[in-house]
């Protein structure tokens, strides 16, 4: 068996790549505005951006690692996020890696714009899906709210989501091209590999 066939797939590059893009998904989900709803709130946020960037740049897992762990930190630092933490480090996971592992696949590494673009939508839409649909569950049959209140702060929450999800897939597309050249220039990429 050849040196290169036994190393590790993870080495210091990986882990400190992984740890900078959850630093950057943290501090712009710092930057927010909050918005009531009928039960509780939501908030428009640049956390996303950041996580469609870090699977468009790292790939699947390691995109989905640093999304999911850069968005539960920022939950833990927030009282009214907190019990959210475990719940945001999957769905952003699930946002960062599905967004990677379509825009990185094939050997693309985020090069061919429309599959960047069907890779960002279905990282930004996959998480409004999950966090609808466990904002429904946590609402209606744990809380138990009138299912009337729970539509109503639903519409709220998934109208805010949408748009969130717009404006994170449109920004992380046009941010692109400078982060990576930023990456690339690093040699990070190779380092990694």
């Amino acid at each position: 068996m050849s040196e290169k066939a036994r190393s590790p797939k993870i080495n210091i590059y990986t882990i400190a790549a992984i740890g900078m893009m959850a630093a950057l998904v943290f501090v712009a989900t710092k930057i927010q505005i909050q918005i009531p709803t009928a039960i509780g709130r939501t908030r428009l946020h640049f956390g996303n951006v950041f996580c469609l960037l870090s699977g468009m740049l790292l790939g699947g897992v390691r995109g989905g690692l640093a999304a999911g762990i850069g968005s539960m930190f920022f939950d833990f630092t927030d009282p009214a996020f907190i019990d959210s933490a475990p719940f945001t480090l999957v769905f952003k996971f699930a946002m960062g890696a599905i967004c990677g592992l379509i825009t990185n696949g094939g050997g693309a590494n985020s090069r061919r714009p429309v599959r960047n673009l069907i890779g960002c939508l279905a990282g930004a839409f996959s998480y409004v899906a999950l966090y609808i649909g466990k904002s429904f569950v946590t609402d209606y049959y744990l809380m138990r709210n009138p299912l009337e209140t729970v539509m109503t702060s639903l519409a709220q929450k998934g109208t805010v989501s949408l748009v969130n999800a717009v404006l994170a897939v449109v920004a992380a597309l046009l941010l692109l091209p400078a982060f990576r050249k930023a990456y690339e220039m690093t040699g990070y990429k190779d380092k990694m590999a």
